[in-house]
């Protein structure tokens, strides 16, 4: 009956030393980073958690002790993330995220992207069309309760005080929330939806589409057009690329899930899922901007030019961050 609590006591005490110190400097990766360790225990880490490891095989064979089985497992797991896993510094994996993680993953979207945008376009065309053709068709797009009074019976006086209505027109406000209300939804769940072999994202992409082109109808059928983009543009330019970026990555998905190639389904949806899902985190981000940019574009910005300056140039900022070469397989 003593034999075994003989042989535990002495194993411990000869690899004691060693658990002892992997642990040390385990925590103090932990509380603050690699930097913080000296050169000799830096150049230690890998041999002690080689050893540790092989301590915690000859407990597993010999079944020496189950609390220090439990020990090591633990020991061992730290040791293995601060190695060979993600780095623990916060700060650092977000200023990974925004400087690679988020735009190599657009950018390696880029045709699902350009396929999201074709099917964005397509459905405001035919918006378009259909209400300048038969402006009934404007209140099956868009509900009555929303519109608040902008649609095709409305004058061009009150139509263009939508437009330049300032912070005090509280019907603005209410349609101005709806839109990008609207506009978030569909871009959540243009992602959420792909798997399902992507063809809600591309339903709900064009019906995106149809409800922009519908009002573009009224406005022009008002001598509006230029003025609507404007208004459109200071916060479109980023909420409408963020609805195409999330049915870019609904795409992935999908297509990940109806045509997984040599690996299992689960497998393919995955790896389409981890690219799909950074560069969801950034939309979450680019929608949050562009309610930024809607607040300063309604309540502040009046002039036509500097509505049009503001979205293109905020535009072309996004393009500049997304698909400016990173490296060879920023494309891949």
């Amino acid at each position: 009956m003593s034999a075994p609590m003989v042989n535990a006591t002495r194993f411990r005490a000869a690899h004691q030393e060693a658990w002892t110190r992997l642990e040390a400097i385990v925590t103090r990766i932990e509380k603050r980073s690699v930097r913080a360790l000296a050169e000799d225990d830096l150049l230690a880490l890998p041999v002690l958690y080689r050893t540790t490891l092989s301590s915690l095989s000859v407990v597993r064979e010999t079944s020496l002790d189950r609390a220090l089985q439990t020990y090591l497992e633990q020991l061992c797991t730290r040791a293995y993330f601060q190695i060979y896993g993600a780095p623990g510094n916060a700060w650092r994996q977000i200023g990974q995220f925004f400087a690679s993680g988020w735009p190599r993953a657009v950018a390696s979207l880029w045709r699902e992207t350009l396929a999201a945008a074709l099917l964005g376009m397509l459905g405001t065309v035919l918006g378009y069309f259909l209400v300048r053709h038969d402006p009934s068709w404007f209140y099956s797009i868009i509900p009555s309760e929303m519109a608040e009074g902008r649609d095709p019976s409305a004058s061009a006086q009150a139509l263009r005080e939508v437009l330049y209505g300032g912070h005090d027109s509280d019907p603005l406000a209410t349609f101005a929330t709806y839109l990008f209300t609207h506009n978030a939804q569909v871009a959540l769940f243009a992602f959420a939806l792909g798997f399902a072999f992507a063809a809600p994202t591309a339903l709900l992409l064009v019906y995106n589409g149809l409800t922009l082109g519908a009002l573009t109808a009224i406005y022009a059928q008002k001598g509006l057009t230029a003025a609507l983009s404007g208004w459109l543009i200071i916060h479109g330019s980023t909420e409408l690329f963020a609805i195409t970026l999330a049915g870019a990555a609904g795409f992935r998905i999908g297509l990940a899930v109806a045509f997984p190639g040599r690996q299992t389904r689960l497998e393919s949806a995955m790896s389409a899922g981890r690219t799909g899902g950074t560069a969801m985190a950034g939309v979450v981000l680019m929608l949050l901007v562009a309610g930024l940019l809607e607040g300063i574009g309604r309540q502040t910005i009046q002039v036509d030019w500097e509505r049009y300056a503001i979205g293109l140039t905020v535009f072309i900022g996004w393009l500049v961050y997304f698909y400016l070469p990173r490296g060879r397989n920023a494309l891949a």
